[in-house]
């Protein structure tokens, strides 16, 4: 009973096997990235970014149709054109950055859908929006772990550098050779990373594989490295659990995948709030002899 709930869908089915394979990739790619964006808090920007690829993916899609290189090319460009935009408006206007970042995030989103309901089906328009993890060829896998791969040899090289912006950016620009560039390249390791997420799980979920992980693992984990582990082991063991939720029960792979880690993440907080509270109720005795006193 267990073997046929738990590992049969994976062992019989090749679409099964493929789904797993390229959320364990962005599991490994994605996550970590996410872990700097929470310790920057810089999380509403990866979900700013995520749906500024829609415009290119959309172009993609008008020029080539369901081109994965198009669309991946597409997407690419989108994203690091609105982060320039941000950037370059934020300082000529003086206004925030955050505030930049939103507007265009909300404009790319609507152009992105207007291009591809004008040219495309509903059918088309909830691909590129939610993705289809089960329908992952091998190309696209191969995509996907490509990424993966390339964000791991970047991780490690700027780690340190990372590390240390997170602390005090101008102490790594200081120290560091890498430090001058680490802003950016961390940034397009960010768009990357979402683009390939859109392969799997369309532009509006691709950030949740990225940012609940992480968030999930402040609440388990103190030091970076462990921070880490707990992040990627969490989105690679949702990803499971969402899968087989979405095989047995007939639901969409994409929301279930990201609603189990929304469910650890609701486990989490409720596990932390109840820890603290049994700590508080413990310093009472303390506190009142102190008031004693």
């Amino acid at each position: 009973m267990l073997y046929e709930w738990l590992l049969a869908p994976f062992v019989d089915y090749i679409f099964m096997q493929r789904a797993l394979v390229g959320i364990w990739a962005l599991a490994l790619g994605a996550t970590p990235f996410g872990v700097f964006l929470v310790l920057r808090r810089m999380s509403l920007v990866g979900d700013a970014m995520s749906h500024a690829i829609l415009p290119g993916v959309a172009v993609g899609y008008l020029l080539a149709g369901l081109s994965l290189g198009a669309m991946t090319l597409g997407g690419f460009i989108a994203g690091m054109l609105v982060a320039l935009l941000t950037g370059l408006v934020a300082r000529l206007t003086r206004s925030p950055e955050e505030s930049s970042l939103a507007a265009f995030y909300l404009l790319s989103l609507a152009l992105g859908v207007l291009i591809i309901s004008s040219r495309g089906s509903n059918v088309d328009l909830v691909h590129v929006l939610f993705g289809s993890v089960l329908a992952l060829n091998n190309a696209a896998l191969l995509l996907v772990a490509g990424i993966s791969t390339f964000s791991l040899l970047i991780l490690a090289v700027l780690y340190r550098p990372l590390v240390l912006e997170c602390l005090d950016p101008a102490y790594c620009r200081a120290v560091s050779p890498l430090g001058l560039w680490t802003p950016v390249v961390f940034l397009v390791m960010v768009v990357l990373n979402l683009v390939g997420g859109f392969h799997a799980l369309g532009t509006l979920m691709a950030v949740g594989i990225m940012i609940l992980p992480a968030v999930i693992a402040r609440f388990w984990a103190w030091q970076l490295g462990s921070m880490l582990t707990v992040a990627v082991s969490v989105a690679m063991l949702c990803g499971w659990l969402g899968l087989l939720l979405s095989f047995h029960f007939d639901l969409p792979s994409g929301p279930t995948i990201i609603l189990s880690l929304g469910g650890v993440y609701v486990l989490s907080a409720l596990f932390t709030v109840h820890r603290r509270l049994g700590r508080l109720n413990h310093l009472q005795p303390a506190i009142h002899s102190i008031k004693e006193k």
